[in-house]
């Protein structure tokens, strides 16, 4: 008995010396030399302009075709409405992005017609 009471105490000896290990350094980054920054020539305001008009065209031709055929999905309507109000507010950027998806939604609406229904 006195023998495996000392086992006891050398074991619990070993997991307190494991357990007290001396604090680790933090290494601090390296700051990295600062690269100079590409960026996109900038296009004119009245080239993004026509581009918007010319994707919301599409859109309003996709949702369009969606609509006649009962495919439409209320997010494509919504980002249609969305691509409106930023062509008015002159947003062109945002109205691509809505333009987009709102042609992008339309369109799977569309491919969604050739799966079968549900039962």
């Amino acid at each position: 008995m006195l023998e495996s009471s000392r086992l006891w105490r050398a074991a619990f000896a070993v997991v307190l010396a494991g357990c007290a290990a001396p604090a680790q350094q933090v290494a601090q980054p390296v700051p990295e030399p600062a690269q100079p920054v590409v960026s996109a020539p900038p296009r004119e305001d009245s080239a993004l302009a026509e581009e918007a008009k010319a994707l919301l065209a599409q859109a309003e031709t996709d949702v369009q075709r969606a609509r006649a055929k009962r495919a439409l999905w209320l997010k494509a309507w919504e980002d249609l409405l969305a691509a409106r109000k930023a062509v008015a507010s002159k947003d062109p950027a945002a109205a691509i992005r809505h333009a987009k998806r709102a042609s992008e939604l339309a369109q799977l609406g569309l491919e969604q017609l050739a799966y079968p229904a549900v039962k």
